[in-house]
């Protein structure tokens, strides 16, 4: 003969609970209910062993979910210190940075700093020449070089007369073409000994000169404005013209800097 099945600990406490109801009883058998099931505490604190509530809102209550030691810094650093920062002598643009201050020049790169000279400039500086648009949105918060009659406290203005006093205007990475033509972009040019494909019946190419930094493409440029921006025109590539570096953010950028 099978032996009766015996029925498990929270049947059992469900039917005292039952006859407890219908009683005086009542409130001290939910108590009696809900203080412990199998052995295990219920609490609406966390207990070892114990069975945690929820709250009104169907959640654990934010006091019984434990933090993680030292969860405010990763890696020693605190999140403000992770955040993307601007390097030296750079200004916080929102998305970007950008330098305070044209490219310094050494007297020897003075009349070399064409488009190509900048790029490479700002690259190795860990940047990027910006574009029309990024100087023209910082046109507030950096000092572009303007006209020598723009306010010195809202622009880059020459004052030294041996110089020559003369309005400034800065390059973009922005280019236009003043021709029509793939050629307006530049030109690799044939080469002597370049074939056709035979196989294919072309006939041997005429060798062409190579045009890579051709007149008519040409660099945006910009002006302060009053510190409101605008545009000043553009120039070949090739042509000399001030210039500064925008960067991206990033952690630590400062201390970096600093050291």
């Amino acid at each position: 003969m099978s032996r009766p099945r015996l029925p498990s600990p929270a049947m059992i406490i469900a039917l005292v609970a039952l006859v407890f109801s219908t009683t005086g009883l009542a409130d001290a058998a939910r108590q009696a209910v809900i203080s412990a099931i199998a052995g295990h505490p219920v609490s609406t604190v966390p207990r070892p062993g114990g069975i945690l509530l929820l709250g009104h809102n169907r959640k654990f209550p934010a006091a019984a979910i434990p933090t993680v030691s030292n969860a405010t810094h990763i890696a020693g650093r605190t999140a403000s210190e992770l955040a993307g920062t601007c390097p030296a002598a750079s200004v916080d643009i929102g998305t970007y940075c950008m330098s305070t201050a044209p490219y310094p020049l050494t007297k020897e790169q003075i009349g070399k700093n064409n488009f190509i000279f900048a790029s490479k400039a700002c690259q190795k500086e860990g940047g990027w020449l910006p574009s029309a648009s990024e100087l023209l949105g910082a046109a507030e918060r950096v000092k572009l070089e303007s006209t020598i009659h723009d306010s010195q406290l809202t622009a880059t203005i020459n004052l030294d007369p041996s110089r020559g006093l003369k309005d400034e205007r800065e390059m973009s990475s922005t280019l236009v073409t003043t021709e029509a033509g793939g050629a307006a972009s530049g030109f690799e040019g044939v080469s002597e000994g370049a074939t056709g494909n035979p196989r294919q019946g072309q006939p041997n190419p005429v060798p062409l000169p190579a045009n890579p930094l051709p007149e008519g493409l040409q660099y945006v440029t910009v002006y302060s404005n009053g510190q409101k921006g605008g545009f000043a025109g553009s120039e070949p590539v090739t042509s000399p013209e001030n210039f500064r570096c925008a960067f991206n953010k990033a952690p630590g950028a400062l201390n970096k800097a600093e050291q």
